[in-house]
């Protein structure tokens, strides 16, 4: 066992490392890679690590960036990349293109919001920016998660039943750039539970035409087949938490974390490290007589609305928080578990939007708020400043 002192970054980059050199008996580990902040120096340290049978490739731009891994992935290498903010909406037109080409591409995404006006601090709406592109999105809490979900990420990515990209997300600043104690996986573990990739439709030496012409009805199919691939996401995730847990002793977090929700009369569901202090919160709410709970979501796709609807039946009132804007709706988490569950009483709120700072005082008014409702109102943004 090895335990670091790590921003999440560099824990995102130590684990690419370990997933590359795990496939060194196979076709080996490729990277492009393109600076953004809050996520440089994750490729920064990728790029200074010994990767045997491993290749980063520094390109001019985002863009490239994927169309590099899209390039070594269809070569049947793994691949690992990282962006941000206005990079993935410049390498959006790739991120669509791995998905439909079924390629197990791992990208580390550190959330930041979108400009102009420019802002580097945290915000969903970049990724959420993604969430039809079929690639599978998980939010992580912690700089712990971050590393494991990495290398969990290729296992579940390369399975033959799902055959997805995935995006591990994380908050910029409040994980990118903070230390923490990170324990990391030894490379003989690693090499055990990541099986060496052997992607059935890679390229070979016969020439083949790559993202030819759909007419409707093969667009028809493809559609179909990736909706397949994601309602099988969950049990095959359900897999690869035990061959983790039993490999590392480490449990990976499930699609819905529920806290405190037993008995609560009113609920409070969040993504990413809003999920700490909303536990917090909760805990205070419990001192004070009220039978609070909290949801944490950690899959965003796919979304998982039976295991969310079923979490929150017994509740009578829920809140939403959402590190995010959809103009013109509100929040996109709000939107999304509102229309999933069909439950009557989900309020809509946006907190730490541009990255301020969210406290147990700002998620305390929310909360307030909540209790105080008879009926849901229109999504309200929450002032953190």
């Amino acid at each position: 066992m090895s335990l670091q002192l790590l921003t999440a970054n560099h824990a995102a980059a130590i684990a690419a490392a370990s997933a590359g050199r795990a496939n060194r008996g196979a076709r080996g580990f490729g990277s492009g890679v393109y600076p953004i902040t809050p996520q440089t120096e994750c490729i920064e340290m990728l790029s200074g690590l010994d990767i045997e049978k491993g290749s980063v490739i520094p390109v001019e731009s985002e863009h490239s960036a994927m169309a590099v891994c899209m390039g070594f992935a269809m070569g049947g290498a793994r691949t690992f990349t990282a962006s941000s903010s206005n990079g993935l909406a410049y390498m959006a037109e790739n991120v669509f293109a791995a998905g439909a080409y079924r390629l197990p591409i791992v990208m580390m995404a550190v959330n930041r919001t979108l400009g102009p006006p420019w802002n580097i601090w945290v915000d969903h709406g970049d990724t959420l920016l993604l969430r039809d592109c079929g690639w599978i999105q998980i939010y992580c809490e912690d700089n712990q998660e971050v590393h494991d979900l990495v290398i969990a990420a290729y296992r579940l990515a390369e399975d033959r039943r799902v055959l997805l990209p995935v995006m591990v997300c994380q908050d910029a600043f409040v994980l990118s750039h903070t230390l923490m104690r990170t324990e990391i996986a030894e490379q003989e573990k690693v090499d055990r539970f990541l099986p060496l990739l052997d992607l059935a439709h890679r390229l070979h030496q016969k020439p083949i035409t790559v993202g030819g012409l759909d007419f409707p009805h093969e667009t028809e199919v493809h559609r179909r087949q990736l909706g397949e691939a994601m309602g099988r996401v969950g049990g095959v995730w359900k897999e690869v938490q035990a061959a983790f847990q039993a490999e590392f002793g480490r449990k990976l977090p499930d699609p819905v974390m529920p806290y405190r929700l037993d008995d609560a009369e009113v609920a409070l569901v969040s993504m990413g490290t809003t999920a700490s202090t909303v536990r917090v919160v909760v805990d205070q709410l419990r001192e004070r007589g009220i039978k609070a709970g909290a949801l944490r979501i950690t899959m965003m796709r796919p979304f998982p609305g039976e295991a969310v609807a079923a979490a929150l039946a017994h509740v009578g009132k829920v809140g939403v928080l959402d590190r995010d804007v959809s103009p013109g709706l509100g929040g996109v988490l709000w939107a999304e578990l509102r229309g999933a569950t069909g439950l009557p009483m989900v309020q809509g709120y946006m907190i730490g939007l541009g990255g301020g700072d969210v406290r147990p005082e700002h998620i305390a008014r929310v909360a307030d708020d909540l209790l105080g409702r008879t009926a849901v109102g229109q999504p309200m943004t929450v002032e953190v400043a």
